[in-house]
């Protein structure tokens, strides 16, 4: 029998963020049994906690999608450190923790929220005509609508869009066909006086057909890419609120700030299930 929780990720109403499964002290177990769980659990992300084998870490960690493994993943980082740190997980510093994943080390602030260091970008810079072009209409997106493209992708693969308004984002209907084989994220801005009453400056949904989904509640990677190539080149401020799983439902507020080079995406964690899980075979 494992430890098992299941942290609610995002979102600071109760069940209206995005939940991801940990199962800790997994080091007894395969990656089959692995994949088999996350195929089971059927969430966007279930995280498995082991010993780190990297210096300077404190723990580590794989992340599983129903079908994949990825190297790095936002809100199942965040949430993996909430439940490390709730089961007694002691960092080597008072106010940060590291965790080591496929990706390599990532850093955890501990403070008002959890807030983790996004890594670097592995794939950034502008998207090719035909791949913009076929994105576009898989989104159905009328001309005009589609204001930049730019590939933010820090290991699940992102292809971002920036677009001319949440009003935009929160309408789209993908062709799930033609979208498939890639993950996409775009984001749209609030009118100013509309940031008040929703929380946020902007709206961003994440379609992830590449993994064999669809969409993505609330996305931490995402958010991470999207902030390293918008506010580098001042189109968001160094602070803002992204609102994130409005079309499905969910209130996620991403908080997200860019100290010098550095961006931080953080939200709120809460355990919703705690108990045991039989992994045996």
């Amino acid at each position: 029998m494992h430890r098992f929780s299941q942290v609610d990720v995002f979102s600071d109403e109760p069940h209206r963020g995005n939940p991801v499964a940990v199962v800790h002290a997994a080091e007894d177990l395969d990656e089959g049994q692995m994949s088999s769980f996350a195929r089971w659990t059927n969430l966007s992300e279930t995280t498995f906690l082991l010993p780190p084998t990297q210096l300077g870490a404190d723990y580590r960690v794989r992340i599983f999608t129903p079908t994949v493994e990825l190297p790095f993943a936002g809100h199942p980082t965040l949430g993996s450190a909430h439940a490390w740190l709730e089961a007694g997980g002691e960092p080597r510093a008072a106010d940060e923790l590291v965790q080591e994943c496929a990706a390599g080390l990532v850093r955890v602030r501990r403070g008002e929220r959890l807030e983790l260091a996004a890594p670097p970008l592995l794939r950034s810079g502008a998207v090719g005509k035909a791949e913009v072009t076929r994105i576009a209409a898989a989104l159905r997106l009328e001309p005009g609508q589609l204001v930049d493209a730019a590939w933010v992708d820090n290991g699940p693969g992102w292809l971002g869009l920036l677009l001319d308004s949440a009003q935009t984002v929160l309408a789209l209907d993908p062709d799930w066909a033609a979208l498939a084989g890639r993950d996409v994220g775009v984001l749209g801005p609030y009118p100013d006086r509309e940031q008040g009453r929703v929380g946020a400056q902007v709206e961003v949904r994440a379609f992830c057909a590449g993994k064999g989904m669809s969409e993505d509640p609330v996305t931490g990677s995402l958010n991470a890419g999207l902030a390293q190539w918008l506010t580098a080149d001042g189109r968001l401020p160094a602070r803002y609120v992204a609102a994130q799983g409005t079309a499905l439902g969910r209130a996620g507020r991403v908080h997200v700030r860019r100290e010098e080079d550095q961006v931080w995406v953080g939200g709120a964690t809460r355990t919703v299930v705690r108990g045991e899980v039989d992994l045996s075979r």
